[in-house]
């Protein structure tokens, strides 16, 4: 509490020498801009804001390419735009001191996602069939019952984030009002195709279970898939003895062939199962931020290779 009371009183004495509103350049600094703006938490989420908005509003994106952002603490100068924003997206419950930030400084309108997109709760029934062990995961990584907060996975879901942005945005800013509608509905329809290109490209394969880095992509279930996590929620989470040997149970019995890591996250424990299980590995990226090797990508181009890194997995035909 301490701390974000520091941090809310820095961020007003940034606005008030400043004088007016401030955003995030390329380089995350803050510069200074009189038109409608956005903060969004995290990567997912400043991709809807920057497709809705346009050029009518300016998007800063919270969390750094390159950085994990489940455990972002955010700087001065990020609390600062919070404060300024007249639109903040966040998604309760997957940053925590995002929250807290938000919670204590937002001063416009504040669009939780989590409470637009209807998300799913993990599968315990799932963690059960795959033969996981609970005692490597801890309280707060992985409790039964909780929602999964991946809901960008599921193209559909974003297109619904995208039509509350803009309703927020048409509120906010109502000369412009008639474009942001036009935009979500123009992403929407991307976003639709984005689902059925799945739907299609992933009717008929060989396999149906992943095995990959951490818990993120239960929304792909959604396309028949069974999905095998090695760790929790958090990517830095460390499985049990119990669970790496049950996977490479699994491994064998289902004939996987590959072990999916991601960029955001060490890559020692899919290499180490895949070694011992004596198959290989790719990347099947959740998303969760860009990286200096994703930075020409966007949401759109990364979930298709998502789809063609799952096709080759597990023997799809196209």
């Amino acid at each position: 509490m301490l701390r974000t009371a520091v941090l809310a009183t820095t961020a007003a004495l940034v606005l008030t020498a400043s004088g007016c509103s401030a955003f995030s350049d390329e380089g995350g600094q803050a510069t200074a801009s009189d038109g409608v703006q956005v903060a969004a938490a995290f990567y997912p989420l400043q991709f809807v804001a920057q497709r809705v908005a346009g050029d009518d509003a300016e998007v800063i994106g919270l969390s750094a390419p390159g950085k994990e952002p489940h455990d972002l603490e955010p700087t001065v100068a990020e609390t600062a735009t919070i404060a300024s924003a007249d639109l903040v997206i966040h998604e309760h419950g997957f940053q925590p001191a995002i929250d807290a930030a938000v919670e204590e400084n937002a001063g416009g309108t504040v669009l939780d996602a989590a409470e637009v997109v209807d998300l799913v709760p993990f599968s315990d029934e799932d963690h059960a069939e795959e033969g996981h062990s609970e005692e490597g995961h801890s309280e707060e990584e992985h409790e039964h019952g909780d929602l999964d907060p991946h809901f960008w996975l599921d193209p559909l879901r974003m297109a619904t984030l995208a039509d509350a942005v803009a309703a927020d945005l048409a509120e906010i800013d109502p000369d412009h009002a008639a474009d942001y509608t036009a935009r979500a509905a123009d992403l929407r329809a991307e976003l639709e195709d984005l689902d059925q290109r799945f739907t299609t490209g992933l009717a008929d394969c060989a396999r149906r279970t992943i095995v990959v880095s951490h818990d993120a992509f239960g929304y792909l279930d959604k396309y028949g898939l069974e999905i095998a996590p090695i760790a929790g929620l958090s990517p830095d989470a460390e499985p049990t003895p119990a669970d790496l040997a049950d996977l490479q149970k699994l491994i064998a019995s289902d004939g996987i062939t590959t072990v999916f890591g991601e960029r955001l996250a060490s890559p020692a424990l899919t290499e180490t199962l895949a070694s011992d299980a004596g198959v290989t590995t790719a990347v099947l990226d959740p998303i969760e931020g860009l990286t200096d090797e994703t930075s020409d990508d966007d949401y759109l181009s990364l979930m298709d290779a998502n789809l063609t890194a799952l096709q080759e997995a597990n023997g799809c035909q196209a």
